[in-house]
């Protein structure tokens, strides 16, 4: 009786119900359906540069979020004067 064969360690793929970790980040940031119209453009045209306006769009909503994250961090961080003011009173 032959055992079953051994995946290939350079096998990469994923089972169907496994989701890919990308495409997870890109549907947190709410930009998924401007990247699947970049995609589909792509795949139409084959050629990135008959693509930019679907570029531009995915850069400028990835851009936004990125904005949001870094001034949410900036938020949770303690200010500077914060931290000084802590050091002094320690002293």
């Amino acid at each position: 009786m032959a055992s079953p064969p051994t995946p290939s360690p350079h096998d990469r793929s994923r089972p169907e119900d496994e989701n890919d970790p990308v495409e997870q980040m890109i549907l947190r940031t709410g930009c998924a359906n401007l990247h699947y119209a970049l995609q589909d453009c792509m795949a139409e045209h084959q050629d990135w540069r008959k693509c930019q306006t679907q570029v531009k769009d995915f850069k400028d909503c990835m851009t936004s979020y990125q904005n949001v994250q870094k001034a949410r961090l900036l938020k949770q961080r303690p200010s500077e004067s914060d931290s000084k003011s802590q050091l002094t009173a320690s002293d």
